[in-house]
């Protein structure tokens, strides 16, 4: 269905061209002067130059087309060449209705679908998921959404790091805590046990004690070295322990990604793009893409627009081993192989920006992805303390995400139980559902590039431009709804005029839905539907305020109030899955 803007556009587009002006001049656009406007069209004013007339006069004369607009119910010409626009009541209540009857409500659905793989997550294995991670998750997840509502397929990959130096730093320090494994005999032949020898809980301590000791004493690194060599050189016990340190740690990283409501379609890991590294590295020589500096191999990116120098991509370092831009190369091979993607997007820190700049000039260098294939970074900032710095927990440290989330929910608990408004029993789940509501409209109700302030005391209040008031404005309408069925079967009907201005005000709200999740999903901005939301809100708590829905007489009337808050609620619902939380029943 068309959208809303699109109507008005083609009204105007006729009134221009009955005026006998270019249809280019109709376009049409929200006010940012609501209390004199709905919508506003300058058109008059580029028109001037090219009819040689005083914008005033060419205003009017499309003004004058529009005495019976079905549209407009107020079209006015003001100095020096505005046209101000309002819309006709009943031409917003029948555009709803069209919404409701529409299965998608008015988000236009692709013509040609694309397949879009989304790189987000990224955790390494073997360490506990920290508040680094958060943005990553929160916002790849809301895009693939986002994506999905609009027609496309979406692939979200986790990308696991699992197969640089950290692997032989666990193996080493397992090696001198448990030599008698039977993974470091050398000539067993059995087969190897089924269960890990740790836990997670002791693989979490074992990384950064190996680590540690890896920076301080040089014969224990130089093991270490030695055991990823061996380990990428398949050694049978090696991988055994690396299949175990893999089966542990993705179960954990499931878990905790369970709790942030984000799921992945592939499970992929860097080790999965390591096949296709020889043929790759061969393919750049045989066609001289690639070239020896000083011994190690790269390929040039630097392009004669650059205004900053663009170091060359190393595909390999002197010594023969891969960096992370041979695996990244590989992984891109690899999902042109398996997938087809048309566009492949990364949602990753804005400091690498440098880095994927290299990788995607190396990749459209050497030919590894179709001309039309589109290579997106999608830089995000920092996650900040009110001091303005990373944040951290109370000792300094980097803190863990399922500490976060705990710390958020019991803050939200509280709060619920303190309201009295949910059963004991229940106040924990809706704590839960809540507390990832602040955390994820806390980060995603900002520009995904900017750093922004982690505070949790905001982020948790019923009150402003928070996940809570969201979920609480949507369960009062749930609410509502609810009474109502008590004593009545939710009705049939048609949602009618608006009987004032705050139900007006709510409906124009309402109408750009189709439009929000589309310019959303197209520039990767989820902090679009926040925003989006945020005004619905508000418009219905003011029309909620000043309407008695549960108590009008009218039958008819309270009939349409009941239509317009079903179809808000599916639009409050509708943009909450997209942003990757839900709505509890009560709270």
């Amino acid at each position: 269905m068309k959208k809303i803007s699109e109507k008005i556009t083609s009204e105007m587009i006729a009134a221009f061209q009955k005026a006998g002006y270019d249809e280019k001049f109709a376009k049409v656009g929200i006010s940012n002067r609501p209390d004199l406007c709905e919508y506003q069209c300058n058109g008059a004013m580029a028109a001037a130059k090219a009819y040689k007339k005083a914008p005033i006069m060419i205003a009017n004369d499309v003004v004058a087309q529009l005495a019976d607009s079905e549209v407009f119910s107020s079209v006015e010409a003001v100095n020096p060449g505005f046209i101000n626009l309002k819309l006709k009541e009943a031409f917003v209540s029948a555009y709803l209705n069209e919404m409701r009857a529409d299965t998608y409500l008015s988000v236009t659905q692709a013509e040609n679908p694309q397949t879009i793989m989304l790189d987000y997550g990224g955790p390494n294995v073997a360490k506990p998921l920290h508040v680094g991670h958060l943005r990553s998750a929160i916002i790849g997840e809301s895009i693939k959404r986002l994506g999905r509502a609009v027609g496309h397929k979406m692939i979200g990959d986790v990308h696991l790091g699992d197969w640089g130096l950290q692997m032989g730093l666990i193996i080493t320090e397992l090696k001198l805590r448990k030599p008698e494994l039977v993974y470091f005999q050398e000539d067993f032949s059995g087969e190897y046990p089924k269960e890990a020898p740790f836990t997670i809980s002791e693989l979490e301590e074992i990384y950064p004690a190996a680590s540690a000791k890896s920076k301080v004493d040089e014969e224990y690194k130089a093991q270490a070295m030695e055991a990823t060599h061996l380990l990428q050189q398949g050694t049978p016990g090696y991988m055994a322990l690396w299949n175990h340190i893999m089966t542990v740690s993705v179960n954990d990283l499931k878990k905790n990604y369970e709790k942030l409501n984000v799921s992945f379609d592939l499970w992929k890991k860097e080790s999965d793009a390591q096949p296709y590294i020889p043929e790759m590295v061969q393919y750049m020589k045989d066609n001289d893409y690639a070239h020896l500096d000083q011994g190690a191999l790269v390929v040039d990116v630097k392009e004669e627009t650059d205004t900053k120098e663009i170091p060359p991509c190393m595909i390999l370092k002197s010594d023969g081993a891969s960096l992370y831009n041979t695996t990244d190369l590989a992984t891109i091979v690899e999902r042109m192989k398996l997938f087809h993607p048309d566009e492949i997007c990364y949602v990753v820190d804005k400091r690498q920006e440098l880095y994927f700049t290299q990788v995607f000039r190396c990749a459209r260098k050497t030919k590894l992805v179709e001309e039309d294939t589109r290579l997106q970074f999608l830089g995000f900032g920092t996650m900040n303390g009110k001091d303005g710095k990373p944040f951290k927990t109370r000792e300094g440290g980097v803190m863990r995400l399922e500490h976060l989330l705990e710390e958020i929910n019991e803050e939200m608990y509280k709060k619920i139980v303190d309201n009295r408004s949910v059963k004991e029993e229940d106040a924990r789940k809706t704590a839960q559902m809540v507390g990832l509501a602040a955390i994820k409209y806390g980060d995603l109700s900002n520009q995904a590039s900017k750093d922004y302030i982690f505070d949790i005391e905001r982020f948790t209040s019923f009150e402003g431009d928070t996940g809570p008031y969201i979920l609480y404005t949507t369960v009062r309408i749930k609410s509502i709804l609810n009474k109502y069925m008590e004593t009545k079967e939710l009705p049939e009907g048609t949602i009618l005029p608006a009987a004032s201005d705050s139900e007006k005000a709510l409906m124009m709200e309402m109408a750009k839905y189709g439009s929000v999740i589309e310019g959303a999903f197209a520039d990767k901005a989820p902090h679009k539907v926040c925003a989006y939301i945020y005004d619905v809100a508000n418009a219905f708590n003011h029309f909620y305020h000043e309407t008695k829905i549960l108590s009008e007489e009218n039958e008819e009337q309270q009939k349409s109030w009941i239509q317009l808050l079903i179809l808000c609620r599916d639009i409050l619902e509708k943009c909450v899955d997209v942003l990757g939380f839900e709505v509890p029943e009560r709270m």
